[in-house]
Formats: C-alpha cells, structure tokens, sequence
C-alpha cells in the first residue's frame, strides 16, 4: 500500500493527476478519441498518475510504463440515461490488481437518495483496498452532481464522511475560497485533492484555484477536461505542476500556458 501512494504522491506530500476516467458516462469525443496521446503528454510534462477507465488501462497498458494508474470502478450512469441512476461498484479491487493497476477511484454521495449504497459501496472498497494493498481515492461530493449543495460545510462534511470511511485521500471540489478549504483540509484527516470540474472556466481561475488550494492545506489536483480540451495540453500540465510542485505563482504559471509551445 505505501509503496503504491508514494508512486501517486511524491516526496513533497503533492500530486498532479491527470484525469481521463470520462468516457465511461460521458462524451469525450473528439478530444479522447485517442487515448495513448494525452497519456504520453502528461508522462513527458510532470503529471504523476493516471486516472482512467478499466477499458483504457486494459488497452493501452503498455503506456503506463511510467506512471500510475489509479482505476475508475464504479458508474452506472451516462449523458444519454434518464439523469436518476445510481453511480456504484462495477469492478472489484481484484479486478484492478489482476490487471495491473496502482489505485481505485470511486463516488461518495454522502445527503444522496441512495446515499446507504454509495458509503456502503466506498467501505467495501476501503476494506478490499486494504486487503489487496490498493490505494482507495474517494471522490466526495455533497448529494450528488447537483453543485447547488456544495457549499463550503457540505463539502467538508462529506470530506470527512470519507476519511471516517476509510479512504486513503480524498478528491473534492475546491470551496472557493482559501479560509473555507483551510477549515476542510484541517478537519480531514487524510490528504485531500481538489477536482477540476466541466473544464468551461479560464485556466487562469482554474490555476488560481489551484494555487489556493495547496496555501491552505491541499496535496494537489485531479484535472481532466481543462487539460485534454485546451488547444495546448502538455504546455496546460507544465502550468499545473510548475504550481503543485515548484511553488510557482499564478502569475508565473500563465507564462508557462502562454508561451510553451
């Protein structure tokens, strides 16, 4: 377990993950319709791990040579259903290990209808995790997709709930401000990392985001669509992680996105 964490955070406690989970529920084309690509941009432009899908790892395997894969396994939903299905385990942490993964991702939905399954389900893989010597990563959010409930409390509530369950870290939305994701970061007791949301945003209120985070107690991101949109990814990742690991200002890290090519 510990030597699989220390590949996903590095010795400063910090890390840069690029998400690329998507696809399962959501259209990702054209911007993923070759996966191997954006994979190899963030081995060559500082990220330290890889969120994906099952199929994506089974897939392209060989280019995760260098760096950690952490699974999505659960789902059950997508942009095409009826908007009300339940997000829960599809593959086990079995699955992952016999396929090779460092990590498992999955949904908290702490305040949702079927809030009892969605903890239940993050325990069972906390404790197969534990098991199998896998890191879980909970992704945290308050009710449900419905970011009208995430509010400051909400989310250091459901924050919480996921450390009481277990997780090894937490993946949640940033508060939105430095003194509210402060009081989150410290009423947490495992490393908490902050998502990147639509990718609809400016990357400078993006990196901004970024910046507070870490100053008030984040160990760092899982960024997705900001990144593999953007017309300049790998010049997008050396921006995040010049922030995540160098200290850099916000400031200095536009210079980074603007002028890299």
């Amino acid at each position: 377990m510990k030597n699989r964490l220390n590949k996903i955070f590095k010795n400063d406690g910090k890390t840069f993950i690029l998400a690329m989970d998507h696809g399962s529920g959501l259209n990702v084309l054209p911007e993923l319709a070759e996966p191997e690509k954006i994979i190899d941009i963030a081995i060559h432009n500082g990220v330290d791990a890889i969120i994906c899908t099952y199929g994506i790892y089974k897939r392209f395997s060989k280019h995760f040579e260098n760096i950690p894969a952490i699974i999505r396994a659960d789902g059950g939903s997508s942009a095409i259903g009826k908007g009300n299905s339940k997000t829960l385990g599809v593959i086990d942490v079995e699955d992952v290990v016999k396929l090779g993964g460092d990590g498992v991702v999955c949904m908290c939905f702490p305040g949702a209808d079927y809030e009892q399954e969605s903890i239940e389900s993050l325990q069972h893989f906390v404790t197969d995790g534990d098991k199998w010597g896998i890191p879980i990563c909970a992704e945290v959010l308050p009710k449900g997709w419905d970011n009208s409930n995430w509010t400051p409390d909400n989310l250091t509530f459901v924050s919480r709930v996921g450390a009481e369950m277990g997780a090894d870290y937490i993946k949640t939305q940033y508060t939105g401000d430095k003194e509210s994701f402060a009081k989150l970061t410290s009423s947490v007791f495992a490393p908490v990392i902050i998502l990147g949301g639509p990718g609809n945003g400016t990357p400078e209120a993006l990196l901004t985001s970024i910046k507070e985070s870490i100053e008030s107690g984040g160990a760092g991101v899982a960024i997705g669509r900001s990144i593999w949109k953007h017309s300049n990814p790998a010049a997008y990742c050396r921006a995040i992680t010049s922030i995540v690991h160098e200290n850099a200002s916000v400031e200095e890290a536009m210079e980074i996105l603007n002028n890299e090519k």
